[in-house]
């Protein structure tokens, strides 16, 4: 096996390099309510506590249920 070579991890500078283009940043406007800015906004943090918010509604909705079938005051 021959002697491999090395590879060239030098940006090349000369006269006849590539020029270097520009990052070019694409940015979309968009028109919201002032209540569709706000979840945008913060559909991160209400997204759990919504979903938090919901069991804890079922959750209390069973237990007054069983206990209402319990006590006989159900159906």
């Amino acid at each position: 096996m021959g002697k491999n070579k090395k590879k060239r991890n030098k940006v090349y500078a000369g006269a006849d390099a590539a020029m270097v283009r520009p990052n070019i940043t694409r940015i979309e406007a968009v028109n919201r309510s002032k209540i569709g800015q706000y979840w945008y906004d913060h559909k991160k943090t209400l997204k759990p506590l919504i979903r938090v918010a919901l069991i804890v509604i079922f959750v209390i909705i069973i237990v007054v249920e069983i206990i209402r079938i319990a006590t006989g005051n159900g159906f």
